[in-house]
């Protein structure tokens, strides 16, 4: 009988082959694992340590380039409001062309009523001519001399870079505070989840509590059943606070333009009144005047009125004669060959005289928008005083708020640690430790929200001012 092949080769036959597969098969899962264990060159590694992040620093990354959108839009239109200025001066500049033709032509001459009478007998005017050879090389070049509409609105488009850096400034200060106000709400959601996590060892120390004074029979079923509800209420409740707690730093890596992969703690506490100063001593009158210095709402405002007094004086200019100087310089013949230089020279003057009334119509439009702008201004300027009086009641009466709430806290504390101890010596039943837990729990989410509203007043007050960089710690 013959053997097979592999019994031939290998002395201990099939089980040395199977177990040769099998080594090779151990072989690449374990080469398989090493590699997924490795990073490789170029890759994104995927880290779940969370990324340190505070109030300033957040703040740059949304202002970076590559951070918030409203940011990078804010950079193109500056761009944009360049190149429209350079658009306005190319009116004002020399414009030099140049051409080149070589055509082959043929003319009817009585169409360009050409009409020869010569007293030769036999002689016949010809009234088609052609086909005969036609080049010209030319450089043209015009400049304008005196254009005052075109100076005004090269002017009024200077004054629209203007506007659009104050629009870059307004759109930075308004993501400065959206930062802040996230960063605010995402703390204020963790120290909600935070004194949910204590509202819930309060309960399973009330419960625990409970039980034992039911075993020594000192206390009811049902003051038992009290506290495990009050458990069960508390352990619903941190689940509540730890999904406010993902979906607040969700929206401020929203808000910041960070990947939403990686988690992020915060580093800055919420400030607190004490530490941060007020605003006692000064006028309405000096706030609103230091407003309008830092405000960049009002500076582009200012340039915008400007821009349409400008462009009305444009509209007006339309009306005035244009100067300008025109000449070219070429050679011209039927062929390149015998090409004779020319050239013409002059100066033109453009007076003009009536269009179907386009130019008063477009008078007309600038006028009106002239006195649209300064309506603007004007709502402008009661608009920063009425945010400015808000923020300075909200700022000095959420600081009163976070003084009260404390003090509530305080002794919505003191209160449950003498209903706790009433109850272990029998002379009070849980109900009264139950309702001081409760007014425990009240007291912790106000004085959070207090404090919370402290710091989105400071916030509103800064940006009233315009200048957002002074809230920052």
């Amino acid at each position: 009988m013959t053997k097979p092949r592999d019994v031939e080769r290998f002395p201990l036959g099939k089980v040395w082959v199977a177990a040769q597969w099998i080594g090779l098969a151990v072989l690449l899962l374990l080469l398989t694992w090493a590699v997924r264990g490795q990073s490789l060159p170029g890759s994104v590694s995927q880290t779940t340590a969370p990324v340190e992040l505070s109030l300033r620093r957040a703040v740059e990354l949304a202002l970076a380039p590559d951070g918030n959108a409203r940011a990078a839009i804010a950079l193109e239109m500056v761009e944009e409001a360049k190149a429209r200025s350079g658009q306005a001066r190319a009116d004002l500049l020399p414009n030099l062309d140049g051409a080149i033709s070589q055509s082959s032509q043929t003319r009817n001459l009585e169409a360009f009523g050409i009409q020869l009478s010569v007293p030769v007998p036999g002689f016949e005017q010809p009234r088609f001519v052609g086909p005969f050879d036609v080049f010209d090389a030319r450089l043209s070049a015009t400049q304008s001399i005196l254009n005052m509409s075109a100076v005004r609105r090269y002017q009024a488009a200077k004054v629209g870079v203007s506007i659009a850096k104050a629009e870059e400034q307004v759109a930075r200060q308004d993501i400065s505070a959206s930062v802040a106000m996230a960063y605010y709400s995402a703390l204020r959601a963790q120290a909600q989840r935070t004194a949910a996590e204590a509202n819930l060892t309060l309960a399973r120390d009330l419960e625990d509590l409970a039980r034992r004074q039911k075993d020594a029979g000192t206390g009811l079923a049902l003051e038992v059943t009290r506290a495990t509800l009050l458990r069960s209420q508390a352990e619903h409740a941190l689940l509540v606070r730890e999904n406010e707690v993902r979906a607040a730093n969700l929206q401020l890596q929203r808000t910041i333009g960070l990947s939403m992969e990686n988690p992020i703690r915060l580093s800055d506490p919420m400030p607190l009144p004490e530490t941060v100063p007020g605003v006692q001593g000064e006028s309405m009158d000096s706030l609103v005047h230091r407003a309008e210095g830092a405000r960049a709402d009002w500076q582009g405002q200012q340039a915008r009125l400007k821009n349409a007094r400008l462009l009305s004086g444009a509209a007006a200019w339309e009306r005035a004669p244009s100067i300008s100087a025109f000449g070219d310089y070429g050679a011209s013949g039927s062929s390149p060959g015998n090409a004779l230089p020319t050239r013409a020279v002059g100066v033109q003057v453009r007076i003009p005289l009536f269009d179907g009334g386009r130019r008063d119509a477009r008078r007309a439009e600038s006028s009106a928008r002239l006195r649209e702008e300064e309506l603007r201004a004007r709502d402008l300027m009661r608009q920063i005083e009425l945010e400015l009086r808000l923020a300075v009641d909200a700022l000095d009466s959420t600081r009163e708020f976070v003084r009260v709430s404390g003090e509530s806290l305080r002794q919505a504390e003191l209160e449950l640690e003498q209903a706790r101890r009433r109850y272990r010596a029998g002379v009070a039943g849980s109900l009264e430790v139950t309702r001081a837990q409760t007014g425990v729990e009240q007291a912790r989410s106000t004085s959070i929200d207090s404090l919370f509203r402290f710091n989105a007043a400071r916030i509103e007050f800064a940006q009233a001012m315009g200048d957002v960089a002074t809230a920052i710690p």
